[in-house]
């Protein structure tokens, strides 16, 4: 049976912290606002980017401005400031030799994700990309993966899998019938995902290697 792997982005495929502690700290002090402690910043990514904003404390009125700043500056850096984690290609590369179907589903703007992949040459793999802008409902409602699912034909759910280092894919992959492999990032801490994730790895490499042969 052909198999399907969904993969998130920051902190399952790439490692975004630079770029994005930078853009944060970027926007905060363009509104003469107290940035954020780094840890606090950290434990948002997954989120959608204003959510992020709200969620550290600027109001939903002036969220959306600070999110213009941030972008403005992130799309400058992106690049960058961004690498792929350790055997995220291998990975990729094994998983699409298998003939698996692979998609990314990210609450990542789609824009960034894609120039993202592009510069580390691994875009062409997917079958498709679900960003922050593509749903009404970000993870961990189901609709991004199932909207990824009905890109890619997928009509069947037995053989399906969303990889990913937080509990909101995790979760979002529970709600979309699907099985969830949760990898270990600094985003998340063991012992959260460990409540929320069947199936753990230490890396998307690992966690590849374990859907195909299973």
């Amino acid at each position: 049976m052909q198999k399907t792997i969904l993969f998130d982005l920051d902190g399952t495929l790439i490692d975004s912290t630079e770029a994005i502690l930078e853009s944060f700290k970027r926007s905060f002090e363009y509104f003469g606002k107290e940035v954020p402690k780094e840890a606090d910043i950290l434990v948002q990514i997954g989120h959608p980017l204003f959510d992020m904003f709200v969620n550290l404390g600027v109001s939903k009125d002036k969220a959306g401005e600070f999110v213009t700043v941030y972008k403005e500056n992130y799309r400058k850096i992106h690049t960058q400031k961004t690498v792929l984690l350790p055997k995220a290609k291998e990975a990729v590369e094994l998983a699409y030799k298998s003939g698996a179907k692979l998609g990314v589903v990210t609450t990542k703007t789609a824009k960034y994700s894609v120039e993202l992949l592009e510069h580390f040459g691994i875009y062409n793999y997917f079958g498709c990309l679900i960003g922050s802008e593509d749903v009404q409902n970000h993870k961990p409602h189901p609709e991004p993966i199932l909207k990824a699912l009905n890109i890619l034909n997928v009509t069947g759910s037995n053989s399906a899998y969303m990889t990913g280092d937080t509990c909101m894919d995790m979760i979002a992959a529970k709600n979309a019938g699907i099985e969830g492999i949760a990898v270990e990032f600094k985003y998340t801490h063991i012992e959260q995902l460990k409540k929320c994730a069947n199936i753990i790895k230490s890396g998307v490499f690992e966690a590849v290697e374990y859907i195909l042969n299973n």
